[in-house]
């Protein structure tokens, strides 16, 4: 594992890459909003930018996959666009997901959690991490995490399936789980869960929403990717023996019946890809956004006309899920060109919305202003 110091990439220095500038202000007149709603680049030079954290002094932690690195990005004067950029590590093993909580920054890497003691005040030269808990699979696929804080203080994330689909040997796989921020009373919580790289908690309830990635190779249509709700242990959600809460799996199935498991408690289109996502608290939106659920769908890999490439808005009525609707589009062109792919999403203080986009390497700031 290796550290480095601060880049020190000045205002002087983005200016510099202006011909990116430009491009990526011919791909936000390409994005479409609801009337009255804006998007800018907050950041860019973020390869791979996946994951958002925000620490209570506005500086914004972003985690990555494919690149291995682990980001700070500082809006210090105030202007909208992040001009401090700060690279925290580098070289881990897809450091996908990142969590703050009491000045300290954990990551997660596929096969252990890292944190970062009070790392808002060593951003110029980060203290060596601390290895909270390090049993973790290190199965490349499906390895990467998502990772959050609970209204319990304890830290989430969910260990994917090592496959397209299969019957693990081991229990920890296709799991959610949870653990103290020392790394002490890990527990898993539930299982038959694909890849579940996004979650949150509804407001009222308190109750743990979480995304799903369904299975390939079943056809363009199927299955169902997932919205699902975890509200007690030991539930399990059907992987690898029942997809979407009613197609029985045509190898894994056999006797087992879609009824003994828990159903989505909404389907999204098959390979939509839905990562990130947050229930909206703010008060900058409309009242009509308030509590309802915006979902990262980072698009299809493998389907024959690509579909997702989107922010989804999930309209909850009464707790439950009712409608689904698009926010931001145009990342998939009517052509098929790929422009970029959405896969977090974090609100700030003021109400506004971050999403992170690993394409263009950059993260977008949504605002309201009518």
């Amino acid at each position: 594992m290796k550290f480095i110091k601060v880049l020190s990439l000045s205002l002087l220095a983005i200016s510099n890459s202006f011909a990116s500038s430009d491009n990526h202000k011919d791909i936000l007149k390409q994005l479409q909003l609801p009337k009255d709603f804006s998007i800018s680049i907050y950041a860019d030079n973020v390869p791979n930018a996946r994951t958002l954290a925000l620490s209570e002094n506005g500086v914004l932690y972003i985690g990555t996959r494919q690149q291995g690195s682990v980001y700070a990005v500082k809006d210090s004067n105030g202007d909208g666009f992040a001009d401090k950029y700060y690279i925290i590590a580098k070289d881990l093993y897809m450091p996908n997901g990142v969590a703050y909580k009491n000045g300290d920054l954990f990551v997660a890497e596929t096969n252990r959690i890292l944190r970062f003691k009070q790392i808002d005040h060593h951003l110029d030269n980060p203290l060596k991490p601390d290895v909270i808990y390090d049993n973790l699979p290190s199965d490349k696929r499906h390895g990467w995490k998502y990772l959050r804080f609970g209204p319990d203080g304890k830290l989430y994330t969910a260990v994917g399936a090592p496959c397209n689909v299969c019957l693990p040997k081991k229990e920890i796989y296709s799991s959610l789980v949870r653990f103290n921020p020392d790394g002490s009373e890990f527990e898993i919580l539930a299982r038959g869960i694909r890849n579940s790289v996004g979650f949150d908690w509804q407001p009222k309830t308190k109750q743990l929403f979480f995304t799903d990635n369904g299975r390939d190779h079943l056809g363009d249509n199927l299955p169902p990717d997932e919205l699902n709700k975890w509200s007690k242990n030991k539930q399990h959600f059907g992987f690898p023996y029942c997809h979407g809460g009613i197609i029985a799996d045509p190898k894994f199935a056999e006797d087992r019946k879609c009824a003994e498991f828990t159903a989505p408690e909404w389907k999204f289109k098959a390979h939509m890809a839905p990562l990130g996502m947050r229930f909206y608290t703010g008060k900058q939106f409309p009242k009509r956004f308030v509590n309802q659920l915006f979902v990262a769908q980072h698009g299809s890999w493998n389907r024959t006309i690509p579909h997702g490439y989107r922010i989804a808005l999930v309209k909850f009525n009464k707790g439950k899920p009712v409608l689904e609707q698009s926010f931001i589009t145009g990342w998939l062109t009517t052509e098929g060109k790929v422009l970029g792919r959405p896969t977090d999403i974090l609100q700030m203080p003021d109400g506004s919305l971050l999403i992170a986009d690993d394409t263009l390497g950059v993260v977008y700031r949504v605002e309201y202003k009518k």
